[in-house]
């Protein structure tokens, strides 16, 4: 059931990144082995700081991943579906280019959901 969400620089192409994000969350198999519950949704952006700006400075390019998952896998299972989303990006070898990924946990307690 993850909401997978990646925010990224204008720069870098959306529709690169989302088999990517998609495939690392199925390999994780901490989800359905069809991936019928991984969503994953992209808001690229052309207006953005990344550190100091100067006249000499150069913009650096970005992607954050943000993996919203319902509570109750442990420490150890979240850090490897980080790890398994980073290593896939990584693969693009995107030069002056930040990458980062967080797992959030839901509260299953408060989720809410209608599949219509």
């Amino acid at each position: 059931m993850p909401h997978c969400i990646i925010e990224h620089s204008i720069n870098i192409d959306s529709n690169t990144l989302i088999p990517l994000v998609f495939n690392a969350s199925l390999e994780s198999s901490l989800f359905e082995q069809d991936g019928s519950d991984i969503k994953v949704r992209v808001l690229p952006f052309v207006h953005y700081q990344t550190g100091m700006l100067s006249s000499a400075a150069t913009q650096v390019d970005f992607i954050h991943v943000t993996l919203k998952i319902l509570s109750g896998r442990s420490t150890e299972q979240k850090l490897m579906l980080s790890k398994l989303v980073l290593k896939s990006l990584a693969t693009l070898a995107l030069k002056s280019c930040s990458t980062s990924v967080e797992v959030v946990d839901i509260d299953r307690a408060s989720y809410s959901k209608i599949v219509s």
